[in-house]
């Protein structure tokens, strides 16, 4: 690759504010979850509690996946990402006033998530299905890379100022969420208007059913998509948290800020390096080898009683995490023709960012029943059985070479 290939994603202003918008967006989505869930379990102290919260956020997620898949390949995505971030300030400020005037309880505060949850579903849906239309194919498993490390920057300073401002203000907490929304509510209008198909005809039950029809078709979307649904689910630790460093580690807000933000921190550094490597081979054995990771990492945590060995195993988590998205954001998209990308990436949504939440609600639940040490410990032995599974099962994963030779499909 040529140096003027090399930093052509850095003179293209079109996917610089797509950065600043993704950066922003997530950003304020881990600054609100920090805040919430120590709100909440100071509040009730019980652990099922945090496990409705990730339920309030799944459920749109799931309810609403067809819907968003549509619109997104109808609609201007930029425009659907500009509106979602205004309404996640407006959700941020419903949450403020909850609070200050103690009223509503638990019932308020998740009715309110569930909105969030809305504007979630349709923004990570559209965010997933703008990329492609913004760079050309031989720059885009690169532009993955800076994409997939802004949002793990975002993961790495949002939690740490989420946890230090809940110790040093409070409530202020949700003004800095807020400015974040706006910063990406405001950076999506400014995006330039992106190539692309759009989707035409009638509105049919088979034209909804289109995304999953192709990713039942499309065994390697279909294999990248399950295994991060069933990974995420079985494998998700950040909803407990709060139980682990009130009660198992003794750190406080402080400490559980900087836990969220070292998943963020392991992902970051993977992803720099990945940003500079031009076409990296071996990519579907990577991401089984990863997924391994993943795995070890959560039996490490689980079994923890040390707040560094703590640490280090959530940064292990990032990055063996940042690898597979990584490869599997890659090679969904490129799979994907674009006039499909919408209703893909809706199904992909669920299993990316929203599966989060349904692994804390799992987690949660089973913590209630029969401890959170033992929950977490039998997640990470779940996820490695997965993968293992996962790689005889979809054989045409494992024959991914390089990222960038993938195209709508190919099996």
């Amino acid at each position: 690759m040529s140096p003027a290939d090399r930093h052509r994603l850095a003179r293209d202003a079109g996917f610089l504010l797509y950065l600043v918008n993704r950066t922003g967006h997530v950003m304020g989505v881990q600054i609100l979850t920090v805040a919430v869930g120590w709100y909440v379990y100071q509040l009730t102290r019980d652990p099922i509690d945090l496990g409705y919260v990730g339920l309030a956020q799944f459920a749109p997620a799931f309810l609403f996946v067809l819907v968003a898949g549509m619109a997104v390949d109808r609609l201007d995505r930029r425009m659907i990402l500009a509106l979602c971030n205004v309404i996640h300030v407006a959700v941020t400020g419903l949450l403020v006033v909850v609070l200050w005037a103690g009223a509503g309880g638990m019932a308020a505060i998740l009715a309110i998530l569930f909105v969030h949850g809305i504007a979630r579903a349709f923004a990570q849906t559209a965010v997933q299905a703008l990329l492609p239309n913004l760079v050309p194919v031989e720059t885009f498993p690169r532009a993955v890379a800076w994409s997939s490390s802004a949002n793990k920057v975002a993961q790495l300073a949002g939690p740490a100022l989420g946890g230090g401002l809940i110790a040093w203000t409070g409530d202020g907490v949700y003004g800095a969420a807020a400015a974040c929304f706006a910063i990406a509510a405001g950076s999506a209008l400014m995006v330039p208007p992106a190539r692309g198909v759009r989707s035409a005809g009638r509105i049919t039950l088979d034209a909804l059913l289109g995304g999953f029809s192709y990713v039942w078709r499309e065994k390697r979307v279909l294999g990248a998509i399950s295994i991060d649904l069933l990974a995420v689910l079985l494998g998700g630790v950040m909803g407990l948290l709060p139980v682990y460093a009130s009660d198992i580690l003794h750190v406080g807000p402080d400490g559980l800020g900087v836990m969220r933000a070292m998943p963020g921190f392991g992902s970051l550094l993977v992803g720099l390096v990945l940003a500079r490597l031009a076409a990296p081979r071996y990519m579907g054995p990577a991401l089984f080898v990863s997924l391994a990771l993943f795995a070890a990492s959560i039996v490490v945590f689980s079994l923890s009683t040390l707040y560094w060995l703590s640490l280090a195993a959530l940064a292990v988590y990032g990055a063996a995490d940042m690898m597979s998205v990584y490869i599997r954001l890659t090679l969904v998209q490129l799979a994907t023709p674009d006039v499909m990308r919408g209703r893909v990436s809706a199904v992909n949504s669920v299993a990316i960012n929203a599966s989060n939440e349904l692994g804390d609600f799992r987690a949660g639940v089973t913590a209630a029943f029969v401890g959170v040490v033992p929950a977490v410990l039998a997640g990470g032995v779940a996820t490695f059985a997965i993968a293992g599974l996962w790689t005889w099962l979809f054989p045409a994963i494992r024959r991914v070479d390089r990222l960038s030779d993938v195209t709508p499909g190919r099996t």
